[in-house]
């Protein structure tokens, strides 16, 4: 027998409901029979009276049958009455109670017991149609747990994989960079402009396929690593990600602003990285203008939202989709440098966190709107 998670309790009946079916029937069999008691009572007195009045011989006699009539008439609605009362306990009562006690130990956990009763005929029914939806959750959930199961294991899998990319992948690259690199070195004045160029080829390959394993790991980890979500002040997770840009940021003359910004509940590590994406992005994709980039946040009901703003080149709405899927490009390499996975990985982070990140087509002025949610730690209004 198989015992999972119990359900939740059932939440409390209200009004009249609160009374069980079985205190309905005895309120209203007592009625009936007070009802009964009066009937017979009143019709003993109205004879009585008849009696004293000294009818006529024939009339007595009559009265004397009629007497008889009724006292035969109340037996048999007594018995009428004592057999409902044992049709109603025994075919409706005592079934309700046993299926019931059936539900409740399914209910408690116990979802291998079958639900069968054998009498009324609509109670019959109405438990083979409840153990056959039973049955149809039971199968389902441990569907679930054979491909949770397979989940984990495929997990498992990924995680030796990242290994596997991280250390015995990455090293040969090295390799292939660092002794191509020595190569030219030394060897640079015996070699042609063709050669060179080829050399550069290897090396720039090199480069890139490492670029792209270290994206592909963190795009892994997300949703696998260990760190807790706690309420994080999302100005210094900003902070933190413009203190990583710092040389990009001067280089390119960037200006980041931002407005107050709030606590959410959310991993510092991969808020910063959230960050320090959208703003790396606005840096690539500029104009001849210098990039300017402004953070801002506004409460949405039980949410956060977040904006990023730029002045840079856009994106036209029918690429609003495409922008967030992993290795989709929309420029060529040689024009903007990149690996594809960066905004597909901005909204792995806001899935993961509970929210949503999408492209405002609606935004205006130049350059591109992202907007994303994260939820409110719920000690601010």
């Amino acid at each position: 027998m198989s015992i999972i998670n119990p359900l939740p309790p059932p939440r409390p009946p209200t009004g009249i409901g609160r009374l069980p079916v079985a205190r309905w029937f005895v309120l209203t069999g007592a009625l009936i029979a007070v009802a009964f008691l009066a009937g017979v009572a009143l019709t003993m007195v109205m004879i009585s009276q008849v009696q004293d009045a000294r009818p006529r011989p024939a009339i007595e006699a009559q009265i004397g049958e009629l007497n008889a009539a009724l006292v035969g008439v109340f037996l048999v609605l007594a018995a009428g009455g004592v057999g409902l009362i044992v049709i109603v306990r025994f075919a409706v009562l005592k079934p309700i109670a046993q299926l019931g006690e059936q539900v409740r130990q399914v209910a408690s956990g116990d979802f291998d017991h079958r639900l069968h009763v054998d009498r009324p005929l609509e109670l019959a029914e109405l438990s083979s149609h409840v153990d056959s939806m039973r049955r149809r959750i039971v199968a389902a959930w441990r569907t679930a747990e054979e491909q949770a199961e397979e989940l984990r294991r495929s997990n498992s899998e990924l995680e030796q994989f990242a290994y596997v990319a991280s250390h015995d992948l990455q090293e040969p690259l090295r390799k292939v960079a660092s002794f191509t690199q020595m190569l030219e070195q030394r060897y640079g004045d015996q070699l042609d402009e063709r050669a060179r160029q080829y050399i550069f080829y290897a090396v720039d390959g090199a480069k890139r396929m490492q670029l792209l394993i270290n994206d592909l790991l963190d795009f892994s980890r997300v949703g696998r690593i260990t760190g807790a979500r706690e309420p994080t002040d999302t100005g210094e997770a900003l902070a933190a990600a413009l203190e990583n840009l710092s040389a990009t940021v001067e280089d390119t003359g960037t200006t980041v602003t931002s407005g107050e910004l709030p606590r959410v509940v959310g991993n510092r590590l991969q808020l910063t990285q959230l960050f320090q994406n959208l703003v790396e992005n606005a840096v690539k994709f500029r104009s001849e203008e210098p990039p300017r980039v402004r953070v801002e946040a506004r409460r949405a009901g039980e949410m956060w939202e977040f904006s990023c703003s730029d002045n840079g080149i856009g994106v036209e709405a029918k690429y609003a989709d495409r922008i967030f899927l992993i290795f989709q490009r929309l420029h060529p390499r040689d024009v903007y440098p990149g690996t594809g996975i960066g905004l597909a990985l901005c909204r792995k982070i806001v899935e993961h966190h509970g929210g949503q990140l999408w492209l405002d087509g609606d935004a205006e002025g130049p350059g591109a709107t992202f907007r994303w949610t994260l939820p409110a730690t719920g000690d601010d209004a």
